[in-house]
């Protein structure tokens, strides 16, 4: 047996961002949205004998002199998370501290710390990892770790939940598969994952949900990039969650990620939805045909029916959809805010990450765009991007990029959106859970007791706690109306979530209209 290592890894904290819900946070009681995946996954492949501390900045501040008595400490973040990853390990420098960095960051930008770091890993890392724990206890350590080929995802242990402040976060989160299969050239998931889906076995998948429910989550983001990449896997998969949902009375709720190709396989969605998949994300990127030409997004126009058709079958098979949506690609010139907000609202969703285009290291855009001399180098670009574009100033395109944000984003212009989805379309949310409950009436009335007591309770915090004379007026207004018109305890809850959500991107618009030293991009 070697040595015994004393390590403390690190999530840095988020600048405000549109999935972070800062604003929206104190008013549920939580100070994160979801706990990061990477650190306790590495904590589960670390030998029993090491001793393990995992600090999540978005909970609770760091304790230097801690790290410093640490043997090593590692620090991991997304490329918004750069400015504070470089932050930390300026001052674990400065204390002398052993530094080791990885990370979706580290890994396409692998020099950008230069010697702040000692270790840099770049990928995946169930194998490096405890190839670096055995160099160390050997004291052989090399500079750089990569492994030489893809996870084996079915071999992947479940993440060490009990080293995290569970409580704090308002949602879970669990991982089913890794990379995609298509080739859209912004994309860094396939740079780093690869575009062979890898999904994990039905057991390591449900002995994650069993930990889950054990912590008293009720609502989990799977966090795959793309669940459906592999549809034959994720079908054999879906069948096995939802006989473990039916055995355990349905206790999760569902948000996921997939491609748009999802509208064109009714069994796929049945299985979702009886799976108890209430919302998925999709990856709009533009109404701009000639943009998703350009930038290999060809999932996206194949035929079935435009995009809108698509995003409503989603809707009637029972999941609301979220958008990404991007600006800023060669294509587009000064008319396509316009035709974003046209298309958002035509599709009836209410919920859109809306950024500007920006080329990530490694990316085939990345490549691309530094061939022609259209990256801006700076690590604070002018105007939130590192794109020049083609067809509008950079002032044209963040101007723009904010009136949208404003636009969408305006109160009344929000709720029409939410208000055709649930209440004129009339979408039937948590499917499985109401299949469940026509067969157990006694549980339905307990549940939907308790989504009522949760609705009414977040929506008085919402109108006690906001300062917003005209924002609770909105709100209770809203609320009221949706009531009267749909008695349904369920979307009494999600209206009361979407007052929150808005909340927070009411008060994000503020900030990109301000500017202040940096212009924030939502991404």
């Amino acid at each position: 047996m070697g040595a015994v290592a004393d390590i403390v890894l690190i999530n840095p904290r988020f600048e405000i961002s549109f999935w972070g819900l800062e604003h929206a946070l104190p008013l549920i009681g939580k100070r994160a949205a979801l706990p990061t995946a990477a650190l306790p996954l590495l904590a589960a492949l670390t030998p029993s004998r090491h001793r393990l501390t995992i600090v999540d900045e978005n909970v609770e501040p760091i304790d230097f002199a801690r790290c410093v008595k640490a043997d090593i400490v590692g620090v991991t973040g997304m490329v918004v998370q750069r400015f504070r990853m470089r932050e930390i390990l300026t001052e674990l420098k400065r204390r002398g501290a052993f530094t080791i960095v990885g990370g979706p960051w580290a890994s396409v930008s692998e020099t950008y710390f230069g010697d702040l770091a000692d270790v840099v890993f770049v990928g995946e890392a169930e194998e490096s990892w405890p190839r670096f724990l055995a160099d160390w206890e050997e004291g052989r350590i090399a500079p750089r770790y990569e492994q030489a080929d893809k996870t084996d995802m079915s071999r992947v242990p479940a993440p060490r939940f009990d080293l995290l402040k569970m409580r704090h976060y308002a949602f879970g989160s669990v991982q089913f598969s890794r990379g995609c299969p298509f080739q859209c050239e912004f994309c860094d998931i396939i740079v780093v994952f690869g575009r062979r889906p890898r999904i994990k076995t039905s057991q390591q998948i449900i002995a994650e949900l069993e930990a889950l429910r054990q912590w008293h989550v009720s609502i989990v983001f799977i966090v795959d990039d793309n669940l459906i990449g592999n549809k034959r896997a994720i079908k054999a998969v879906l069948h096995d969650v939802i006989e473990w949902q039916q055995a355990n009375g349905f206790p999760l709720t569902f948000v996921t990620e997939a491609s748009i190709d999802l509208a064109d396989d009714d069994e796929l969605m049945q299985l979702m939805t009886d799976a108890n998949i209430a919302v998925v994300f999709v990856g709009i990127e533009s109404p701009n045909e000639e943009a998703l030409r350009e930038t290999k997004k060809l999932q996206n126009l194949r035929r079935g029916g435009s995009m809108v058709e698509k995003v409503h079958r989603i809707q009637e098979a029972g999941m609301e959809v979220w958008a990404g949506m991007i600006l800023g690609f060669d294509n587009d010139d000064e008319r396509i805010f316009a035709a974003h907000h046209r298309f958002l609202s035509e599709a009836r969703i209410s919920t859109a990450m809306v950024g500007m285009l920006s080329a990530i290291p490694k990316t085939p855009l990345h490549t691309r765009l530094a061939a022609a001399g259209r990256l801006d180098r700076a690590d604070e670009p002018v105007g939130g991007t590192n794109v020049l574009p083609l067809q509008m100033s950079r002032e044209a395109l963040s101007d723009g990029y904010v009136e949208l944000m404003a636009s969408l984003y305006d109160a009344e212009a929000y709720f029409a959106r939410l208000d055709d989805l649930y209440i004129t379309a009339g979408l039937r949310a948590e499917r499985g859970w109401l299949h469940f409950a026509e067969r157990h009436p006694w549980k339905r009335r307990a549940r939907q007791l308790r989504r009522l007591v949760e609705a009414v309770g977040l929506a008085l915090r919402l109108l006690s706690q906001l300062p917003e004379k005209h924002l609770r007026q909105i709100y209770r207004r809203r609320f009221v109306r949706a009531l009267h018109r749909r008695r349904d305890p369920t979307v009494m809850r999600v209206y009361a979530i979407k007052c929150a959500m808005h909340y927070h991107a009411h008060r994000l618009v503020q900030a990109l209209q301000q500017r202040g030293s940096r212009l924030l991009n939502t991404f």
